[in-house]
């Protein structure tokens, strides 16, 4: 089963930040934006297992 999420980045001053819209306590911070992709998926992973 394949399941999609949704992902909102937003880049504030120097600063990235995003968060998954479905699941609630997956959202990051970081100085890079590939940075913040890599670490809401590692965070995403870790909370759904």
């Amino acid at each position: 089963m394949h399941i999609e999420y949704t992902a909102v980045v937003k880049q504030k001053g120097d600063w990235w930040i995003g968060w998954i819209e479905e699941v609630s306590g997956v959202n990051c911070q970081e100085r890079i934006h590939q940075e913040l992709i890599e670490s809401l998926k590692t965070t995403l992973q870790a909370i759904i297992g």
